[in-house]
């Protein structure tokens, strides 16, 4: 018998709903059964990989279930993964503030978006969503889990600075990102990005953005992108996918640029909110093309995300 823990959520926690909220849930090693509305996916801890599975009990509790039992120490650990994974450190009072300024979403309840247990992965995995069609994001998740994770688990910032191009480019399929992202987990494992400073509320989120972007293979689009996954929700992640969204869903015109203006007069609004609002239009497009976002298979679903199917 593994170890079992019950966590705490805010009250409006919806597993489902806010796990099925963001593209990175049909991630590897992130497995959503659609059936049973449980998250299955193994977490490195200090004593080895252990596989859990989150399921809801009950209004204000998740239920964690581990296939091995886990120490004291790795309970406590395993607790603040699935803490920022499933951003429980975000409270009522922030979806109020959320829908308070864009009511539009008030009634779904949704507010919080899906993210990694740790910020290398979502940093890693924003590298591999970029210049790329979204297939090709599962299929290079994937293979780095088989090629360079241990017992099934994300790769480690020591394990992936540790790999060769050659494995990233030819058996991971990363491309021209492969010494990108090496280069960023020798910096994660030497202690040069300050998670503490970059989370912290009290850091501006220009210098924040701006140090982003200092990073190997992080442009704007991807610095935007993490800020988000930070949690700071004041900046567009704008590529070819925003300026899809502006034509087909707003009714935009004109060159890619003036598009872009008019984005980003349109969420202004929105302030501190405005990734939310436009995330949560642009997943409700999606919704509509593909069905309900929780009934999305990784290895079926997760792969159509194309072009022409958009």
């Amino acid at each position: 018998m593994g170890s079992t823990l019950k966590i705490t959520t805010p009250r409006d926690y919806d597993l489902t709903r806010d796990v099925c909220s963001y593209g990175y849930f049909v991630l590897a090693p992130n497995l959503w059964d659609t059936n049973k509305h449980t998250l299955t996916r193994p977490l490195h801890l200090e004593d080895g990989p252990a596989t859990v599975v989150l399921r809801q009990e009950s209004k204000g509790t998740l239920k964690a279930s581990f296939d091995r039992t886990l120490s004291a120490a790795e309970r406590a650990e395993a607790k603040g993964l699935i803490t920022r994974m499933l951003r429980l450190n975000e409270d009522e009072t922030h979806s109020k503030g959320f829908h308070s300024a864009d009511p539009r979403w008030k009634k779904s309840g949704r507010a919080r978006l899906f993210r990694s247990p740790t910020l290398f992965e979502d940093v890693v995995k924003t590298v591999t969503s970029c210049n790329v069609a979204w297939p090709s994001t599962v299929n290079m998740n994937k293979q780095m889990v088989r090629h360079l994770g241990q017992g099934g688990c994300f790769p480690t910032e020591a394990r992936m600075a540790r790999a060769r191009v050659g494995t990233l480019r030819g058996r991971c399929r990363v491309g021209y990102r492969d010494q990108r992202i090496i280069d960023l987990a020798k910096m994660f494992h030497r202690g040069e990005i300050d998670e503490a400073w970059l989370e912290h509320t009290g850091t501006p989120d220009d210098e924040v953005f701006a140090f982003l972007k200092s990073l190997p293979g992080i442009g704007p689009y991807a610095a935007g992108n993490i800020m988000m996954l930070l949690g700071r929700y004041s900046r567009l992640a704008i590529d070819t996918e925003t300026v899809r969204h502006g034509k087909a869903a707003l009714g935009f015109k004109g060159t890619d640029r003036q598009i872009i203006k008019k984005l980003e007069k349109h969420y202004e609004p929105f302030g501190e909110y405005k990734f939310k609002s436009y995330w949560f239009e642009l997943w409700t497009f999606y919704e509509t093309k593909q069905g309900p976002s929780e009934t999305w298979d990784r290895e079926k679903t997760a792969t159509a995300f194309t072009a022409k199917n958009f």
